[in-house]
């Protein structure tokens, strides 16, 4: 059988990323129109939303090492293999029900490939360094995200089927990209574990304790924002800033995405705790600038803070990528990546609920006020740790020398 040369095997990762980010995010932009036929509230829309995370956690929790013993190829085509029917489930879904089957399958979908792909770009890396690979991995999460947001904005308001369409463009591109990924090497050399592989939960490598905790909040962060964008990012556009065109709404929200994937890339050089420290300062100045939108209802002023936001997470996710990446080790580098996403996806998922169940007691405004601020703080937690990450780095490498 004919297999994927390393360079090719390298972008069909990044392709897995960027088609299991356009899949979370797809529903986003229909979830006005849920709201419209069905009359949801909006806890049942951030629910929705959750079950996501929460599932993908717990797949996370038991298969997360499991690439490291089996090779990438077999679960990366698991993985896309349950996003594909998680999205047929909503290109076909006639009630709710339907919906919250689908994000279960997509939640199992990405959390048996996020962490494979993400380590298979390190493996696959042409040029050898891991802040390329974290560089491109980020950039990618933004093209699904602008893909998700932009693609299905324009789909629901300007084609027929604005419930269903953008799940069937969407389901035959990861069918194609499952064609791709079955192709991939198996495996490495240098990069499978020892032993069989049984559940057992995520286990940190020794030694990696402040790493992987300053690279989870770091992520959990950035998810935070995500939480907010994508759950509720289209009702804020048309509840508070007035904006009914769902292609608008979604172009906004798309604005964050490529400040996201413009970041990754600029600021690959950077170092992985420069990136923390400075895209947790600009996360919360972006929170506090979407506050400020929804408070006087300002198109304007959410375009700057999408932007503002985005780059933060941008910065978050690639220095918090980057740090693990750096010192993960290679037979356990999906089991230790898929730690950093179990608390992240965790997180996002248990803030989403928090706010539908805010927005659905209180009203849309007081949670966005609410939660800015909360989300706000979380980032700032990130920017601090990072500088006690790297303090406690140069103090090892100056014992070590």
């Amino acid at each position: 059988m004919p297999t994927l040369t390393n360079r090719a095997s390298f972008w069909a990762s990044a392709g897995v990323v960027a088609v299991a980010l356009w899949a979370s995010g797809a529903p986003s932009m229909i979830y006005p129109v849920y709201v419209a036929e069905w009359h949801l509230t909006p806890v049942v829309i951030t629910s929705i939303f959750a079950v996501y995370p929460i599932s993908l956690v717990i797949v996370l929790i038991v298969f997360g090492g499991i690439s490291d013993f089996i090779g990438r190829r077999a679960v990366l085509v698991a993985g896309v293999s349950a996003m594909a029917i998680g999205i047929l489930l909503f290109a076909l879904a006639p009630n709710v029900g339907w919906l919250y089957a689908g994000r279960v399958l997509q939640g199992v979908g990405v959390g048996l490939a996020m962490s494979p792909a993400s380590a298979a770009m390190v493996e696959f890396n042409a040029k050898g360094t891991s802040a390329r690979a974290s560089s491109i991995n980020t950039a990618a999460t933004a093209v699904g995200l602008v893909l998700a947001t932009v693609v299905g904005g324009a789909l629901v308001q300007y084609a027929p089927l604005p419930s269903h369409l953008s799940y069937w463009v969407l389901f035959v591109l990861t069918i194609a990209l499952l064609v791709v990924v079955s192709f991939m090497p198996r495996r490495l050399p240098g990069t499978v574990a020892e032993g069989r592989w049984r559940p057992r939960g995520l286990v940190v490598p020794r030694g990696l304790g402040l790493v992987v905790f300053t690279a989870a909040l770091s992520l959990s962060a950035g998810f935070a924002m995500g939480a907010l964008m994508l759950s509720l990012g289209s009702q804020i556009a048309k509840d508070l800033i007035h904006t009914d065109n769902a292609f608008i709404a979604g172009g906004v929200i798309a604005l964050s995405a490529v400040a996201i994937g413009t970041l990754a890339i600029v600021g690959r050089r950077l170092a992985p705790r420069s990136a923390i420290i400075v895209g947790g300062l600009a996360t919360a100045v972006g929170m506090v600038l979407i506050l400020g939108s929804a408070v006087s209802s300002s198109l304007p002023l959410f375009l700057v803070a999408s932007l503002v936001a985005g780059s933060g997470y941008g910065l978050l996710f690639l220095g918090g990528l980057g740090l693990v990446n750096r010192f993960a080790p290679a037979h356990h580098r999906a089991q230790t990546i898929s730690v950093v996403y179990l608390v992240a996806y965790l997180s996002q998922g248990l803030i989403a609920v928090a706010i539908g169940l805010s927005a659905t007691a209180t009203g849309l405004a007081p949670a966005v006020e609410l939660w800015t601020a909360v989300i706000a703080a979380v980032c700032l937690l990130a920017s601090p740790l990072a500088l006690v990450t790297a303090s406690r780095e140069r103090r090892a490498a100056a014992l070590a020398a």
